[in-house]
């Protein structure tokens, strides 16, 4: 298994002082404590999502009635997104650090969901490095031109920016982002480094294809298809929206550090106590890219706790805020803040 130090620690450059208020590495080190996970309540956690998750996924293949199968599928649906929360923090040595069983059966789930290791941990951790810069290229996120880069970009170069950050991407995640992005892109670049981006394809195909085969397409799509289809583009459209605001700052290269980019350029999307579950406190998005090593179950604990975490860029999932998400399209030096393509021109 491939690491790489996600550990903010080593990349928080300075401390700083501002009306009494603790920040870099100050800031850092009083979120520490909450970086310790239960073991026991990380398998518990773990195997009851799974188990909840495989159970919805059998009803939704055996019931009888289509109005069953559909309840059973969307219940998947939500399932699956607090089951890649587990991943996702596996990954980042949040939880079951050093557990070879963990180890195998994220690698497993990985690559039937369209999530392999490899691809992921490169995308996801220059993700955590790049946060509130501009960034071109997108690698694990989408991409931030400034106002004048925009302006001087060729048609082509417009175009495919704005294909990459159009809510039609997102919706469709399930083939653009987890199906190209994630799977196919990283094995034609590097086929023997990627190869088990090819496996994760052949992989969750064939369980669509068993299911159609031995059952029928009904059972392929309410087992598999549609679960897939809204977890995905629920989690593409959360990988967008935490880092593409309206109240967003970019920040200059010189700068950067964790702290900066976890308070000013990460959200903290208000969820519901319902919801919060399904989504596994990604919401806590400030606190997450501040320390990664936060279990997702003492995320809201590390807020209620520290008071210079308690007033970050709120979020929600509005129909207006949604809105302002998908206008904030570019970042403009002069004016410091995201606008969009119509305000570019003026």
């Amino acid at each position: 298994m491939e690491h790489h130090n996600t550990n903010p620690e080593h990349n928080i450059k300075i401390a700083e002082h501002s009306d009494g208020l603790r920040v870099g590495k100050e800031l850092l080190k009083a979120t520490l404590p909450f970086a310790k996970e239960s073991r026991n309540k990380s398998r518990r956690l773990v195997f009851t999502v799974f188990f909840l998750l495989f159970t919805s996924m059998a009803g939704a293949g055996l019931a009888q009635w289509p109005w069953l199968q559909l309840l059973f599928s969307l219940s998947s649906a939500m399932l699956m997104i607090r089951a890649f929360i587990t991943f996702h923090d596996y990954m980042h040595g949040a939880i079951l650090s050093n557990s070879s069983c963990a180890h195998y059966f994220f690698h497993l789930y990985g690559m039937l969901v369209l999530v392999p290791m490899h691809a992921w941990q490169k995308s996801h951790n220059y993700h955590h490095g790049h946060v509130g810069k501009v960034d071109t290229l997108g690698v694990g996120t989408f991409p931030i031109m400034t106002t004048k880069m925009w302006q001087a970009a060729s048609k082509w170069e417009r175009f495919y920016y704005r294909l990459q950050r159009h809510p039609l991407t997102m919706l469709l995640g399930y083939l653009t982002i987890f199906g190209i992005s994630f799977c196919l892109l990283p094995f034609l670049k590097s086929p023997i480094k990627h190869f088990d981006s090819l496996l994760s394809l052949v992989l969750h195909s064939s369980v669509i294809a068993i299911l159609w085969y031995f059952g029928s397409f009904s059972t392929a799509f309410f087992v598999i298809l549609l679960p897939m289809m809204l977890n995905c583009a629920f989690g593409s459209y959360l990988f967008f929206a935490q880092h593409n605001f309206k109240r967003m700052t970019i920040i200059t290269p010189s700068a950067w550090n964790y702290y900066r980019a976890a308070l000013k350029s990460s959200s903290y999307l208000k969820l519901n106590k319902f919801m919060q579950w399904v989504t596994g406190n990604i919401g806590y998005h400030h606190i997450h890219h501040l320390n990664v090593r936060i279990p997702f179950y003492r995320l809201p604990e590390a807020m209620k706790a520290i008071p210079e975490l308690q007033t970050p860029i709120v979020t929600t999932l509005g129909l207006s805020e949604m809105s302002n998400c998908f206008k904030s399209c570019l970042w403009d030096e002069k004016a410091q803040r995201m606008v969009s393509y119509r305000e570019a021109k003026k």
